[in-house]
């Protein structure tokens, strides 16, 4: 099937190009969003006499999109989600969440604007695409984690895994310290003994003397 571009469309081609596309593709997200025309020749007379008109109009919302996108870009948002022990989420985040975490942090977002590339199913950070414009995009980054005090750590670049083991570790150390307590506390106790062994016959030795 043949349509006419009416922006650019990533792989596909620029405003104004004849491009031919699965027919379901053409009717479930070019002609659905708007982004092309069937190419008929009246819909190819109609483009040529506005092309001006939707030049001047892409290149407006370029600009918007671009002050939006200089704005978003490295923006990190939290999501909190349930998980396993080892990390792995009880489902995973969909474009929706991504756009709704941005929309109540004040951007505004559409989550057909989100892209994810890799299913996010685990906790940790992840880089998430959002198509502002069809030449505009910025890269965003999701905090999954089980609560607001795990995020907070994630943020600093450890993982659960590593805090986990940190904890284990030190927990490790405690008890050896613990132990190195006990073992010394023991050994003085020994001394003391031993002391106390040498000093009693040197006394009974004494106490004879003087008896």
């Amino acid at each position: 099937m043949q349509v006419i571009l009416l922006e650019r469309v990533a792989k596909l081609g620029q405003m104004g190009d004849v491009v031919d596309v699965k027919p379901g593709f053409a009717r479930n997200y070019l002609l659905l969003q708007g982004k092309a025309l069937t190419a008929s020749k009246e819909n190819i007379e109609s483009f040529h006499e506005q092309k001006a008109q939707l030049e001047a109009r892409n290149l407006e919302t370029k600009k918007e999109a671009e002050a939006l996108a200089e704005k978003l870009d490295g923006q990190k948002f939290v999501v909190i989600r349930q998980a396993s022990d080892g990390g792995n989420l009880y489902g995973s985040v969909s474009t929706r969440d991504a756009a709704q975490v941005a929309t109540e942090e004040g951007f505004s977002i559409d989550r057909k604007q989100v892209l994810i590339r890799l299913p996010i199913k685990t906790l940790g950070l992840h880089e998430v695409e959002v198509h502002l414009h069809p030449e505009v995009e910025a890269t965003i980054i999701l905090n999954v984690a089980r609560s607001p005090e795990e995020a907070e750590l994630q943020a600093t670049g450890k993982t659960i895994q590593e805090a986990a083991a940190e904890e284990e570790e030190a927990a490790d150390f405690e008890i050896a310290e613990l132990f190195e307590d006990i073992g010394s506390a023991a050994s003085d106790d020994e001394d003391l003994a031993e002391t106390v062994e040498e000093v009693l016959p040197e006394a009974d030795e004494d106490q004879r003397d003087e008896d």
